[in-house]
């Protein structure tokens, strides 16, 4: 039988979702560094507005949790038809196949530009060393070594959430092998997704440890799998749902993204289930509306969301060298949101090179060796881009 194509498969509502959280990403880093708010774009924009914009990156991580926890268990089902059936070789093959090319390039890259002494790549903190950072990343607990030794530079730091959600997926398949009734894991599922703003509220002592512990951040993917079961339980809702989903999880975004204060004085770490919420809204939507024409004129951020894990390896480099250009300069903060107008198509850019080159083709070449010839394969599973 003729191999699937890997780019087979695509839901414009998904990638519309990540295309708008990997932007968010983006721009996080780049405002940690250039603030629009203190641009001259905050005396034309409200402030509220631009610091939306900016400082709700680690947000945008949760809702690419999200995502891959509802298409990668989606996958699972379409392809087996219950979560007990996955053939763990495949899965696993799958995601090395998706997973690793990319990152071991990164790691090799990173650890040259260490050794060159590069600046913005030199990892120098007390009780950091390169050899351990490249054993965090790729054992998967840079996020738990950020958390005992400080953050790592940039380019390292963004692999924390890949950590998360790789050790989710180690355990997740042997879980469904392992407990196999719906019913019993269905209210596990439940349990971990809950218990996001508790886990938070739990390590507040260590505040990177808090961000990027493995217990929250595996609650949101969890909150994506509900939804994947959801779907395949009821894969047609009535157009009257859908459209509340929609209204829900817009205004759910929206409240996290624009009124941070007021939620969090509100709701505490409890602003979190609203994220993941309206999050999970706006997926299960993207599924019982797959066949509606998709929104005009946001072609270029559905092509945002299908590069995102290649984006959110590759956007620090732009992000750094952007801003040493900024500064070399002079470095004036009023004029500073020009610079991110050449930062997000060459973020794109490089993202794209990036999948062109490389992702895509090994991707293809591992996977014709490591699964069968019949068996149909697909990107939708991508994992967060981070």
């Amino acid at each position: 039988m003729e191999r699937t194509s890997i780019h087979e498969g695509r839901n414009s509502g998904i990638d519309l979702l990540r295309g708008l959280s990997i932007l968010l990403v983006v721009l996080h880093h780049i405002g940690l560094r250039i603030p629009l708010k203190k641009t001259l774009l905050a005396e034309v924009l409200p402030k509220g507005l631009l610091s939306g914009l900016n400082y709700n990156g680690y947000e945008a991580v949760f809702i690419f949790f999200v995502i891959s926890g509802f298409l990668i268990a989606g996958n699972v089902l379409r392809r087996h038809g219950s979560l007990r059936q996955v053939d763990l070789r495949a899965f696993y093959a799958r995601r090395f196949s998706r997973i690793v090319p990319c990152l071991l390039l990164l790691v090799a890259v990173l650890s040259m530009l260490h050794v060159l002494g590069v600046q913005d790549y030199v990892i120098k903190r007390e009780g950091q060393t390169l050899p351990r950072a490249i054993v965090s990343a790729l054992g998967f607990h840079l996020n738990w070594y950020e958390g005992m030794t400080g953050y790592l530079p940039g380019n390292w730091d963004v692999l924390w959430s890949l950590s998360i959600e790789e050790v989710f997926y180690l355990g997740f398949p042997l879980a469904c092998l392992l407990i196999r009734r719906t019913a019993v894991l269905v209210p596990l599922l439940v349990i971990l997704a809950l218990s996001l703003p508790l886990t938070r509220a739990a390590l507040e002592s260590n505040e990177i440890w808090q961000e990027k512990a493995y217990w929250p951040g595996m609650a949101a993917i969890a909150t994506g799998v509900l939804g994947a079961l959801c779907v395949h339980r009821y894969p047609k809702v009535p157009p009257r749902t859908s459209t509340l989903l929609v209204c829900l999880g817009v205004l759910g975004l929206g409240w996290v993204m624009f009124d941070g204060v007021s939620i969090w004085s509100l709701l505490r770490n409890g602003y979190m289930l609203v994220l993941t919420g309206a999050a999970l809204c706006l997926v299960l939507t993207s599924q019982w509306r797959a066949g509606d024409r998709p929104l005009p004129f946001l072609g270029w951020l559905r092509s945002w969301g299908r590069l995102s894990y290649e984006i959110y390896l590759t956007h620090m480099f732009v992000v750094f060298a952007l801003v040493r250009l900024y500064k070399a300069a002079g470095g004036n903060i009023a004029l500073g949101f020009l610079w991110y107008l050449p930062a997000l198509p060459l973020c794109w850019v490089l993202g794209r090179l990036l999948e062109r080159y490389v992702s895509t083709l090994a991707e293809r070449w591992l996977r014709a060796r490591m699964l069968s010839s019949r068996e149909p394969s697909t990107v939708l599973e991508t994992a967060s881009p981070g």
